[in-house]
């Protein structure tokens, strides 16, 4: 295990009803707010209205940034930046999923900054401060709730890159799983894959002795594997939700579940040069990409391979090689994801190869990308080849 240090310093109203303390958490803050959303479905479901009843009970001022997309646009977020500029606003409420989160923590840390925010995502500049944030989550997948990650797309320039930083952690965060009942089936398959992917980033590691951080990612996958079927057949299935938002959440909180141990991350920035020109899901593009990473590098590390295989998708190694048992487990992996209805193939998007070179050249930028396997750009133009 390797020397760490960890800190999470949002706090988590988790259960039914908890927007109802919206209210009171505005109380340790600013009241001068910009409410944050993407396109709408927060006022179908009636939540908007609920969270605007908080606001007006804690006396804020609210301005509002409508239609954040899926994939969030640094354009979007200069516009969240430009009004609280004018408005002289010192607090950030994003309500939504992981790209309203994303795009909220970019307008935070870009407000006290003089410089353009695409600066922090292309390593030109550093987070020293931001504006205080909180969060009502809609969706479970990113785990954007709890840690101080974004992700934000330049489109004009087909580029998607990512920024963290301990200023970007939310104050509070607010989860009732209950608002994810009428979330379409579509997003909930994409945010199991999600989630799923996060841990995968986690667990297949170089680092020896971490028993513990293995087994906490084993049972986050186990349990979303076990809940992510029962919410698809029943989407108002509170325990369903309740235990698929809290696997969300502990899968990408800022390491805790991975303290210790070397992470990877290749999967995620080479599935972010996908997006970046084609405007797919995130977790389309990993739902594709992992099983496909997988088989490229399992020969690195074989036991951590036959230890998911049995572990996580109950392989029986009786009689079998480490090869074959390695390989039962990333075929579970791809049977789950196409049981579940995500894509397995980058010609299931009407996806082709003719931008495979760019998206290698791209996703190398800043030299290899992974640690466990070090991939350079034959070897991620190869993972994009098998994924066609």
């Amino acid at each position: 295990m390797n020397t760490f240090q960890f800190q999470n310093p949002t706090r988590i109203i988790f259960g039914p009803g908890t927007v109802d303390t919206l209210a009171e958490q505005l109380a340790e803050y600013g009241k001068r707010v910009l409410l944050i959303y993407g396109g709408g479905s927060i006022k179908a479901s009636g939540l908007y209205d609920q969270v605007q009843s908080q606001l007006k009970q804690a006396g804020a001022v609210v301005h509002e940034l409508a239609g954040v997309e899926p994939n969030p646009r640094v354009s979007t977020v200069r516009k969240g930046i430009a009004l609280c500029r004018e408005h002289q606003l010192d607090f950030i409420l994003a309500v939504g999923g992981g790209s309203v989160l994303d795009a909220a923590k970019a307008v935070a840390v870009g407000v006290p900054y003089e410089g353009d925010v695409w600066d922090f995502l292309t390593y030109k500049a550093e987070i020293k401060s931001a504006l205080p944030l909180g969060t009502v989550l809609t969706l479970t997948a990113t785990g954007s709730e709890m840690n101080g990650s974004s992700v934000i797309t330049n489109w004009e320039e087909n580029l998607k890159k990512a920024f963290g930083s301990i200023h970007a952690y939310p104050k509070f965060s607010i989860l009732d799983p209950t608002w994810t009942f009428t979330v379409p089936a579509n997003q909930t398959v994409n945010g199991i894959v999600d989630m799923m992917s996060h841990v995968f980033e986690q667990y297949f590691s170089l680092t020896s002795d971490t028993p513990l951080q293995e087994r906490l990612c084993e049972s986050i996958l186990q349990t979303v594997i076990e809940n992510g079927e029962l919410a698809l057949k029943q989407p108002d299935n509170y325990a369903a939700r309740a235990n698929l938002m809290l696997c969300g959440t502990y899968a990408l909180n800022g390491g805790m579940i991975s303290v210790g141990m070397q992470n990877d991350w290749a999967s995620h920035m080479i599935e972010h040069e996908i997006s970046a020109i084609y405007d797919i899901a995130h977790a389309e593009g990993l739902s594709i990409l992992f099983p496909n990473w997988m088989k490229y590098v399992h020969k690195e590390r074989i036991d951590r391979f036959v230890q998911f295989a049995v572990r996580v998708w109950n392989v029986d190694p009786a009689g079998k090689s480490d090869e074959d048992i390695a390989l039962a487990g990333i075929q579970a992996t791809r049977d789950y994801f196409t049981r579940i209805g995500a894509p397995a193939s980058l010609g299931d998007l009407k996806i082709d190869g003719k931008d495979l070179e760019r998206m290698a050249k791209e996703t190398v930028r800043y030299g290899p990308v992974g640690s466990f396997k070090k991939l350079n750009e034959e070897d991620v133009r190869q993972i994009l080849e098998l994924s066609l």
